[in-house]
């Protein structure tokens, strides 16, 4: 999938996240910022690549604003932050597990 627009999900409250997704031209850059980056920075780096290559997503960029949100909130979001800021797309949901 290629990013072609801004979009975000997601609340800063406790237990969730924002994320915000861009256009951007060659690689993908990863920005998270996390109060548990600490503890959970592995698992959470982990949760979001696995996220974008199962959604294709090869360019961007990706900021993550995270409040302690569980596996399930940080690939729920991300999700729908990507579908928001692409075009014309045909969603394989099987991917999305």
């Amino acid at each position: 999938m290629k990013i072609t627009k801004e979009a975000l999900a997601g609340t800063i409250e406790s237990s969730d996240l924002m994320v915000k997704v861009a256009p951007a031209e060659g690689e993908l850059d990863i920005v998270i910022r996390s109060e548990v980056y600490k503890q959970f920075g592995e698992q959470i780096r982990s949760v979001v690549n696995e996220t974008l290559q199962k959604m294709q997503v090869t360019q961007g960029h990706i900021v993550i604003e995270d409040k302690g949100a569980l596996d399930c909130v940080i690939r729920a979001r991300l999700q729908s932050a990507v579908l928001r800021a692409v075009e014309n797309v045909s969603i394989s949901w099987e991917a999305l597990q």
